[in-house]
C-alpha cells in the first residue's frame, strides 16, 4: 500500500477521521435480516452496488479484499484506489496517484440488535490537484449524493425478492 496518497490508512475503519479533511457520515436503513445483511454485503464486496449506478469499475479481483487495486470511472473522471481494509460487510479504499482527491472512503453493511439492517459511508478527503479545488462546495455535493446513490442502488439490490 505505498502507492496511497495520504497517511492516514485505516481511520475509516476505527470512524476516528483524521483532521485536515472534509469528513462525510452517511447512515441509511436499507431493510431488515439476514438475507437483506447478505445480498447487500454480497453487492458491496463484488462491486456490483458501484456499478449498479453507473460507475465503471476495472478491478484486479473480482471481489474486494485489503490490497486490490480499482480504478473508479464517473463519466470522464477515472478515480484510482486501493483497497485498505475488508470485512464481511464491506470494505473501504484510499485513494492513489491519480485520483482527483486524497483520502478514504468505506461502505458498510451492518445488522442492528432489532434484526434492521443500515448501510453506512464514512469518508475523509480533500483536493489532490486544482480540478477538485476549483470544484470546491460542488465536489463536497457530489461525495454526498454519490453516498445517497449507493444507498438507494443497495436498498434496490438487498431488498428483491430472490
Amino acid at each position: 500500500m505505498t502507492s496511497l496518497t495520504y497517511s492516514h490508512v485505516g481511520a475509516t475503519r476505527t470512524g476516528s477521521l483524521p483532521p485536515g479533511y472534509r469528513h462525510l457520515r452517511y447512515r441509511v436503513r436499507i431493510g431488515a435480516g439476514e438475507a437483506v445483511l447478505s445480498r447487500a454485503a454480497e453487492a458491496i464486496l463484488t462491486f456490483q452496488m458501484h456499478r449498479s449506478i453507473g460507475t465503471r469499475v476495472a478491478s484486479d479481483s473480482e471481489r474486494a479484499a485489503a490490497g486490490v487495486r480499482l480504478t473508479l470511472g464517473i463519466g470522464p473522471l477515472r478515480a484510482p484506489c486501493e483497497i485498505v481494509w475488508s470485512s464481511a460487510g464491506g470494505f473501504a479504499y484510499g485513494t492513489r496517484p491519480g485520483h482527483p482527491a486524497t483520502g478514504e472512503e468505506a461502505f458498510e453493511v451492518t445488522l442492528d440488535d432489532a434484526g434492521q439492517v443500515w448501510f453506512t459511508v464514512t469518508a475523509f478527503s480533500r483536493p489532490a490537484g486544482a480540478l477538485m479545488r476549483l470544484a470546491g462546495p460542488f465536489a463536497v455535493l457530489f461525495q454526498q449524493a454519490y453516498a445517497r446513490l449507493c444507498g438507494r442502488a443497495l436498498r434496490r439490490l438487498s431488498t428483491v425478492n430472490r
